[in-house]
């Protein structure tokens, strides 16, 4: 060191590794998980969000390998936690056992990009390449981490929801970002542990989970709410970003996803399916895995090895 030079603080090199691991748990805060035994006739908002990739599933009821995996789809979602919102679409063929009008309004949206989808059980990371099999989670792992790297900028969104005698309603309240011509806000309802009925071929659990039954689209361009499908209503009186809203059945487990993404006619021009934020709200039951914080591992790591330096210093 040069004479004169000041000798930096040993423990200062603690400290920035410190905040360099607060500023890493945005990335794993939790996403909002609220209990079944909880009230929503007050209403309760999301945190401010957006940041989520979502990760979209073909799945049918009758597919043999989608029943395996099926059961570990929500620890996985707990697991990331609002690194991503998991949401699963099963086909109207006239086999699946659900075949919702919504989730096949989806797949189409799909197929407007790419007309030959592949078999089941297929994950897209924010409309990305096909995964496709049991054992692509690995590589669905690793497009979630490619993104989030690539990812500099994001939507923020925050929504209400509230439940009004016999129906759940879900309002934006935020819209932090560009509202792009050529974009929309798009609410998801995803029903949580949905009954296969009988007689339909079920190779595997009674229930499926984080299945899409209903949709809305508002385009931003113009504030028309041009899709409605499963809902009992949805409008924007005043505009898409000020309090675009929906209106559904009251369900035993539900998750509403609010999604800012380019619109039809976009992605028929071949412009990216992702997504510019997406945010979920989910009601159901809490997982074993929403016990544990990534972000303490985060923080633990990095004191560790803060310390580490530290004592090499000293």
């Amino acid at each position: 060191m040069a004479k004169g030079q000041t000798r930096p603080h040993k423990r200062a090199w603690f400290v920035l590794l410190l905040a360099i691991g607060l500023l890493q748990a945005p990335i794993f805060a939790q996403a909002m998980v609220v209990d079944l035994e909880t009230s929503l006739e007050q209403g309760i908002e999301t945190n401010l969000g957006g940041r989520s990739l979502i990760v979209e599933e073909l799945t049918t009821t009758w597919c043999v390998s989608c029943a395996e995996i099926d059961p570990y789809l929500v620890n996985v979602a707990d697991a990331h936690a609002s690194r991503i919102a998991l949401m699963s679409y099963h086909p109207d063929d006239g086999v699946d056992a659900f075949g919702p009008e919504a989730a096949q309004h989806r797949i189409e949206r799909l197929r407007a990009v790419d007309a030959n989808l592949p078999g089941t059980p297929t994950f897209m990371v924010e409309g990305g390449a096909y995964r496709t099999g049991t054992d692509a989670w690995v590589d669905v792992q690793r497009d979630i981490l490619d993104l989030e790297v690539a990812r500099q900028s994001f939507t923020q969104l925050q929504f209400k929801v509230q439940q009004i005698n016999d129906s759940i309603h879900a309002t934006i309240t935020t819209f932090e970002g560009h509202a792009m011509n050529g974009s929309q806000l798009t609410f998801l309802v995803l029903e949580h542990g949905k009954a296969v009925p009988e007689g339909f071929d079920n190779p595997g659990e009674p229930t499926r989970d984080r299945v899409v039954i209903a949709t809305a689209e508002c385009r931003l361009a113009d504030g028309f709410v041009s899709t409605s499908i499963g809902l009992i209503h949805s409008e924007a009186p005043t505009s898409c970003t000020s309090d675009f809203s929906i209106e559904f059945s009251s369900l035993d487990s539900f998750s509403v996803v609010l999604l800012h993404e380019n619109d039809y006619q976009s992605i028929e021009g071949q412009v990216d399916l992702g997504t510019h934020g997406a945010l979920e709200f989910a009601y159901r039951e809490r997982s074993s895995t929403d016990a544990w914080n990534p972000v303490w591992v985060v923080l633990g790591v990095t004191a560790f090895a803060g310390l580490l330096i530290v004592k090499k210093r000293d």
